[in-house]
């Protein structure tokens, strides 16, 4: 054994994570049995820029687990995956390379990147550079690759102990293959379908939005009282979007509020167009909302679709999929004058929604239809999660997969999921229970996992949705784009009594809900599979239990008939100083390579641990900095224990005071081992660091005379007692636990035992005796420090007032004593609580 004369922290990442590389300290060794594995499904990161702390944060949660169940003897299936397709990849893409994306041209086989535009300010930026859909899916594949390079170098140097020759991507070939080929199954079954319907509408971004997708936003609006009439007699509405007026439909009213119940079944006429509308009753209607009448437009919010779903209304298109008001023919409606309705509709035609919102409440002004002044108000508007600007709902041609007829089913799939925290469920079962539609699964853009559909054209050239042609799924992946369908050659695309291929991607969820099956091999892996599936461990941020977790849940309950995985461990958010959640769309994000230079890897992990699962934590680098003090005192404490000659081959631990601290350990052990099988790392990591404190504090300063002397039993309990406590922080702090067991070991710490507390069942003490014998030598210590004495100074008498029992255990270590505090006398007396006095040198 060779010890570095001056042990250092710097630098042990790299030579580490080189050393575990080449030895392949984290494969995966496929066992015999299923029982022998701890599969882990690990969050793909969404590869659209650069990683923050906050996933340092979160990912470092889930490998102290890995760890862990890695030294308690389990095979870690622990991949690790790239999000990489998407609109996040996209908008990256476009605004990297300065590029958009236009269908309608022809692929460029000779095309070269551009060079990127990213750093340049808006007015040196060049054109927008227009690109064909596959030569931008290229720049897409080009650019993610570069990320998840970079990403991978920081995850290694963090300590992540993935096996990173199982890696996948959620837009490679499997995951297309995987994700068509589930897709192909459900529409096999019903269980995915198409439909017309109103849905939620990005207009920057161009794609429908499922619903998880969606949050809401206080805005600042106002409510406008419009005048319609019912038999000449006015009829007041309070309406926040007047624009929406040509697409009014029906009033609404609750069929309970008495003013309204007269004009049930009537007509209204709408102000301003003079289009004949029912007033109708329904229980949705809020009487104290407003006038307490609503109008139903097409579409204004989701309660319109219910009010248009439930009352058969009819569909008056308005709002289209690029934001703007469409043209309308009042010549089809049941106008007075259609004429006049036509010219009155005619300027706002084009107009987008916040151009005719003024443009109406002008006209509506002038023509004697509003009730007052504007009152302003704020309420909560739909927004796309990566969105700026509101949701418009429009009608449009979709794919949803049945979650509706689920969801009885998806809460048992809940129940039986072991929550930590355990009030996270609640956020699942509210999910579920509050359901309104199925899951929209489309999306209308061009980086992510085709529909591997094709559809006939008739004769006309309008394509045939009933008959969709598929292909086998020998054939996948497939990109109907450029992919043939069976029975067809590529001449008939586009042409009548030809094909046509589905343009619409899958929602980055749709893929990256198969992420058990695509880790564990469902298609091509059959054996690890068996052995993987359904997985021990979902982690993840507790803001997409609504998104991730759920689709994940209800993807492996339609493919398998089975709950995905055993755990869900929610990790919480990083917060800024302003208490806000940190993240790359508000732009206060911290990368935390800077953070590794300066506090070490094992520093940002300590702070990680820190954290309660689920729980929300300020950033904080004071708690690195604690955190790599820690490890530097790992480093010292184990140069100092290890400097010793090892004790006799037959010594045992025999003085009370080492027999008291390994009692303390095996307690220590037993509530590390406790707390982490109940995936509650924070009190693993408090027990094992409240032990090496008091280990390093007390312990080793009263029993380090008797080491030097030649104390068998103190030099095997100091060393039992460190590599105990290196194998407790292996999970938290790797590299420096790794580094000071290198020095006594020829494998790794990583591999080895946890360790238990039937390790030491030979030795037995009294648990209360450190405590005891701590508190007078601190008592000594801090009486030599008020004196501004040397610790090494002399106290010619102690006293020490103790219950009967407690003063025995402190007489057991009384050698121990005078010599840590050069204690010249302890007297002892009985007292009801412990009280220590030290007497100094009279030259004090």
């Amino acid at each position: 054994m060779t010890l570095p004369e001056k042990p250092s922290m710097d630098g042990l990442d790299d030579k580490w994570s080189a050393i575990w590389a080449e030895n392949g300290v984290y494969r995966f060794v496929r066992p015999a049995e299923r029982e022998q594995v701890y599969s882990i499904d690990t969050p793909p990161p969404t590869v659209s820029g650069s990683l923050h702390v906050g996933h340092a944060f979160s990912y470092t949660h889930t490998d102290i687990i890995a760890r862990f169940q890695r030294m308690r003897g389990k095979h870690v299936f622990y991949p690790m995956g790239w999000d990489d397709n998407g609109l996040a990849t996209e908008r990256r893409v476009q605004n990297y390379y300065g590029v958009r994306c236009d269908p309608s041209l022809p692929y460029d086989p000779e095309f070269k990147a551009p060079e990127p535009v990213a750093g340049l300010a808006k007015k040196d930026r060049p054109p927008v550079v227009d690109v064909s859909r596959r030569n931008f899916i290229e720049l897409c594949e080009r650019l993610t690759a570069e990320d998840e390079r970079v990403f991978e170098h920081l995850w290694r140097r963090l300590g992540l102990s993935v096996d990173w020759s199982l890696n996948y991507t959620t837009i490679g070939a499997e995951a297309r293959r995987t994700s068509q080929a589930a897709f192909l199954k459900m529409l096999a079954t019903g269980e995915v379908y198409q439909d017309e319907a109103p849905t939620m509408w990005d207009v920057d971004f161009g794609t429908a939005v499922a619903n998880a997708e969606m949050i809401d936003k206080e805005v600042p609006s106002a409510y406008h009282r419009l005048v319609f009439t019912v038999d000449g007699e006015p009829v007041h509405i309070e309406t926040t979007r007047p624009e929406l007026l040509p697409a009014c439909v029906a009033l609404v009213a609750h069929p309970d509020d008495e003013r309204y119940r007269p004009l049930f079944g009537r007509e209204a006429v709408t102000p301003l167009f003079g289009v004949r509308v029912p007033v109708v009753a329904h229980p949705l209607a809020k009487a104290d909302k407003g006038s307490g009448i609503a109008m139903v437009c097409t579409f204004g919010d989701q309660t319109d679709v219910v009010w248009w779903r439930e009352l058969r209304l009819p569909t008056r298109t308005l709002v289209g999929r690029n934001g703007r008001l469409q043209p309308l023919d009042f010549t089809t409606l049941p106008c007075a004058d259609p004429g006049s309705a036509q010219r009155a509709y005619a300027p706002l035609a084009g107009l987008s929604v916040t151009q005719a919102r003024k443009a109406i409440v002008a006209a509506l002004g002038e023509g004697g239809f509003v009730d007052g002044e504007p009152r302003p108000t704020t309420h909560a508007v739909k927004y796309y999660e990566k969105g700026e600007r509101p949701l418009e709902i429009v009608s449009s041609r979709q794919w949803f997969i049945r979650t509706m007829a689920h969801r009885e089913e998806l809460l048992e799939r809940g129940e039986s999921i072991v929550w930590h925290p355990a009030h996270m469920k609640a956020r699942y079962d509210d999910w579920v229970r509050g359901l309104n539609s199925d899951w929209l699964i489309s999306r209308q853009r061009f980086f992510g996992v085709p529909f591997p559909v094709w559809y006939p054209l008739d004769a006309d050239g309008e394509p045939d949705y009933e008959h969709p042609v598929v292909p086998d799924e020998s054939a996948l992946p497939v990109d109907p784009q450029s992919a043939v369908p069976p029975g067809y050659t590529e001449e008939q695309r586009g042409m009548p009594g030809g094909f046509t291929g589905e343009p619409d991607v899958m929602d980055t969820w749709a893929t990256s809900s198969l992420t058990p099956q695509l880790a564990c091999g469902w298609l091509n892996d059959p054996e690890l599979y068996r052995l993987t599936f359904p997985m021990d461990l979902r982690p993840q941020g507790h803001d997409i239990i609504r998104t991730w977790l759920f689709s994940t849940v209800v993807r492996s309950h339609i493919e398998e008939g089975e709950t995905p995985w055993r755990h869900a461990a929610l990790s919480g958010w990083i917060l800024d100083p302003d208490r806000k959640k940190m993240s790359k769309s508000q732009g206060n994000v911290v990368t935390p390579e800077h953070l590794i230079d300066e506090h070490s890897a094992d520093g940002v992990r300590y702070w990680a641990a820190s954290a309660r699962p689920g729980t929300d934590t300020a950033f904080e680098p004071k708690q690195m900095k604690v955190g790599r003090r820690l490890a530097t005192k790992l480093l010292n404490a184990a140069k100092f224990v290890y400097g010793f000659p090892e004790a006799a081959a037959d010594a045992t631990v025999g003085e009370p005071l080492d027999a008291a601290l390994i009692e303390s350990l095996k307690r220590t052990v037993t509530e590390a081992t406790q707390a982490l099988e109940a995936y509650e790392y924070t009190t693993a990591l408090a027990a094992a660091e409240r032990f090496f404190w008091t280990f390093c504090d007390d312990y080793v300063e009263l029993v380090k005379q008797r080491a030097y002397d030649g104390s068998d039993s103190a030099r095997l309990t100091l060393r039992l007692a460190l590599d105990a406590v290196i194998r407790l922080l292996a999970p938290f702090i790797p590299y420096v636990t790794e580094e000071v067991w290198s020095w006594t070991h020829d494998t790794s710490v990583h591999t080895s035992a946890w360790p238990a507390a039937d390790e030491f069942a030979g030795t037995s003490g009294d648990a209360g005796l450190l405590p005891s014998a701590s508190e007078v030598i601190r008592a000594v210590r801090k009486a030599k420090s008020e004196a501004k004495l040397s610790m090494r100074s002399d106290v010619p008498r102690v006293e020490v007032a103790a219950p009967a029992g407690q003063t025995e255990a402190i007489r057991s270590v009384e050698a121990d004593l005078k010599n840590a505090g050069h204690i010249g006398e302890i007297a002892y007396s009985a007292a009801t609580d412990l009280k220590v006095t030290v007497e100094l040198p009279e030259a004090a």
